[in-house]
């Protein structure tokens, strides 16, 4: 195994990752070298100066493991090598290097709550109950009646458990039945996935997203679930058609004991320099309470993030200050990291701004409120350029949980659609194939990076120019947060570092408005992006419009 050695050509900075920019790349969607229609690795290191450009300080990378890509790349085969289709360790290497180069750190995603079924540990813990990985999953007698062994439900729709004839015993699977749940209460389990760890820490990753971080627990005593009130009801887990929402997830996730091993994994990324990870917490019942368990004590996780601002409703003023001032309360030692999109969630341009008008300035507006929440932010690939959710045919459709719930819930193949690069080339610049692994939506063609790049207007240059300004403003990217005003479609809050102390003020509604200003010597900052007038201490701003000031 060749080891790549970490960016040195900067100071070591171990708190990097303290209000970092992390740029989401979904490998089969961004970049395709070799002409068959789904990116790939090369792919990826051609395009990194984009994202050099952008101002993005890392990349997060989807799974990219050998799979059967039944929940494509989410139920990982071998841990500890590249999937053909997106190349070769010596790629992953090659990509890692330019990055560095490029002074981008690298994180990829690693999925420990769960493997594929074709992985060899599972072939083997199946064969029988007497092997050596017998107890490498989780596994179940049924009961009498042989029904399954309690009532927890699947993410995917259905039973979480699965009939296995071979064993005559139950698995258990968060997911698809293909992706049966790993049993991190036996330490054999835990050992061999800190090695995983360590591989990919000693091929020089800067870093870890880890998949469904809450999930890696189950009850011992396979308690069944209690139902959830329907006013507790909430589908930014699952969407609102499955029934996963109607029970209150006590006892198949969100476990004490994952605290203990949380400690484990920070001890491994402690053996090397400046390393980080950020967990997802996939619930929407107790996400914020959990981020503030698994950030705390600067003994496991750098951060998390749940799923508060990936939520179908739109934030409004006073949401933003409630889920802020919920975080402060619920971790405050805690450090989060934002994201308004993902490759689960439709993106937030069109979740958000359906009915909305000028879809460039709303777009400018969320990605100036995201930069300027306390914490680290990541952004999804297309963001950038203001793309909207495409709309997928049921003939085209890839995923399992859209062709599971369609047409209530069409899937997540609509923010997952091929990156635009090249507005004139075929498959706008992404692909040489005839036919790509998802369709390209005209609407996004005409979005692509050659035909945003270099125009002030842009969503792109908005997105280029706000990352350069956060950077130039410490308060933005480390600072506490104070807020003023969250009322209507007004939200005013202060950002605090040292001795600068930023005002931040935004009209998140559809109608100009005149704000006034706090109390303060307030000093108009530029480089932003946002036009605005103050008269008499009044701010005058438009539809999705901006103000950025600092305390003389």
């Amino acid at each position: 195994m060749s080891n790549v050695t970490q960016m040195t050509e900067t100071p070591l900075d171990k708190d990097w990752w303290r209000g970092a920019v992390i740029y989401q790349i979904y490998p089969r969607s961004y970049q395709d070298s070799n002409g068959d229609g789904i990116g790939d690795l090369k792919g990826i290191t051609a395009r990194l100066p984009h994202i050099a450009a952008l101002g993005a300080d890392a990349i997060w990378i989807s799974p990219f493991f050998p799979s059967p890509m039944k929940d494509f790349g989410y139920d990982v085969s071998n841990y500890t090598d590249i999937d053909p289709m997106f190349g070769s360790l010596s790629d992953f290497d090659s990509l890692i290097a330019e990055a560095h180069r490029l002074k981008i750190r690298v994180m990829i995603d690693l999925v420990m709550s769960h493997s594929s079924d074709q992985h060899a540990w599972f072939i083997e813990s199946r064969s029988s109950r007497f092997n050596p990985k017998a107890d490498w999953y989780v596994w179940a007698d049924a009961k009498p009646d042989g029904s399954p062994p309690n009532n927890w439900l699947s993410i995917f729709g259905g039973s979480a458990w699965h009939w296995d004839p071979t064993r005559m015993q139950y698995y258990m699977h968060n997911f698809l039945t293909s992706q049966p749940d790993l049993n991190l209460h036996n330490p054999e389990v835990q050992d061999a996935l800190l090695d995983v760890t360590r591989f990919w820490l000693q091929r020089g990753v800067d870093g870890f997203r880890l998949d469904t971080i809450n999930f890696y627990f189950h009850d011992k005593e396979l308690r069944s679930n209690p139902a959830l009130d329907p006013s507790r009801r909430n589908a930014s887990t699952a969407p609102a058609v499955n029934p996963y929402n109607f029970q209150e997830h006590l006892y198949d996730k969100n476990r004490p004991e994952n605290l203990e091993f949380l400690k484990r994994f920070r001890a491994v990324l402690d053996e090397f320099p400046a390393i980080a990870a950020v967990g997802e917490v996939g619930d929407s019942q107790y996400g914020l309470e959990i981020v503030g368990q698994y950030t705390s004590g600067n003994d496991k996780m750098q951060m998390c993030y749940a799923f508060e601002f990936l939520a179908p409703d739109y934030p409004t003023a006073p949401r933003v200050g409630e889920v802020q001032n919920a975080f402060s309360a619920a971790a405050p030692e805690g450090w989060a990291c934002w994201a308004f999109s993902n490759h689960d969630v439709v993106r937030h341009v069109s979740r958000w701004g359906a009915d909305v008008l000028d879809r460039d300035a709303f777009a400018k507006m969320l990605a100036a409120l995201l930069f300027t929440q306390r914490g680290s932010v990541c952004i999804y690939q297309g963001e950038e350029l203001g793309l909207t959710e495409a709309d997928i045919a049921y003939a085209d459709l890839q995923d399992p949980y859209g062709i599971q719930f369609w047409p209530e819930f069409k899937g997540r193949d609509g923010c997952r659609t091929p990156m635009v690069w090249d507005a004139q080339a075929l498959q706008a610049g992404f692909s040489t194939a005839e036919k790509t692994w998802l369709p390209i939506p005209v609407e996004h063609q005409i979005r692509a990076v050659s035909a945003q790049y270099g125009d002030p207007d842009s969503v792109l240059e908005q997105y280029r120019r706000f990352i350069a300004f956060r950077k130039q403003h410490p308060a933005l990217s480390k600072g506490e947060i104070r807020f003023v005003t969250a009322e209507g479609p007004t939200l005013i809050y202060e950002r605090i570092f040292g001795n600068e102390t930023l005002l931040c003020v935004f009209n998140m509604g559809p109608d100009e408005q005149a704000i006034p200003l706090p109390e303060g010597d307030w000093q108009a900052l530029e480089g932003h992006g946002f036009e605005s007038t103050v008269d008499n201490r009044n701010v005058e701003l438009p539809a999705w419009g901006a103000y950025f000031a600092r305390l003389a």
